[in-house]
């Protein structure tokens, strides 16, 4: 039995998929602070973002291991989320198709992906927001065909990915 799509809507899109409230780091703030944030919030990562929203850079759990490594075997330089960040993540417009999304995290080592609108974050999409959609649209598909062959097709109707 073959998998496939079931009603795949032609622009199922980052937009559709996106988490909206999202815990928010600022560069100057304090690092232990925003590690405290992460562990409180069980979240793996958080965007750093300027007074106007735009982003800068993503402070993850490797960041966190960084801190303690730093605060533990030398004094920090800074006890700022700056200097521990991810400068210019990897982002994505909220008009990516889900698809394109979901290539991008298997051609990337990274959770999550910043969504921008004009440079500013308007959200975040997570490998498991991605698998939560796409397993809403999976279904058993009862011919001999091959599912690549099926989703070859599929891809091919809509428009091209990334």
């Amino acid at each position: 039995m073959a998998i496939g799509f079931k009603n795949v809507p032609d622009v199922l899109c980052a937009a559709d998929v996106m988490t909206t409230r999202l815990v928010k780091l600022h560069p100057e703030q304090d690092v232990f602070h925003a590690v405290s944030l992460l562990v409180k919030n069980n979240i793996s990562g958080a965007p750093v973002v300027d007074t106007d929203g735009r982003l800068l850079g993503m402070f993850t759990e490797r960041c966190c291991l960084e801190v303690l490594l730093d605060a533990t075997y030398r004094s920090l330089p800074s006890s700022e989320v700056g200097s521990f960040m991810i400068e210019d993540p990897v982002s994505i417009d909220e008009k990516m198709q889900l698809f394109s999304v979901a290539q991008m995290f298997i051609s990337q080592p990274i959770r999550r992906l910043p969504v921008l609108r004009d440079g500013k974050l308007v959200g975040q999409v997570s490998r498991r927001d991605v698998i939560r959609h796409a397993a809403k649209l999976i279904k058993p598909v009862n011919d001999r065909g091959s599912a690549t062959l099926y989703l070859s097709a599929l891809a091919n109707s809509t428009n091209p990915s990334v």
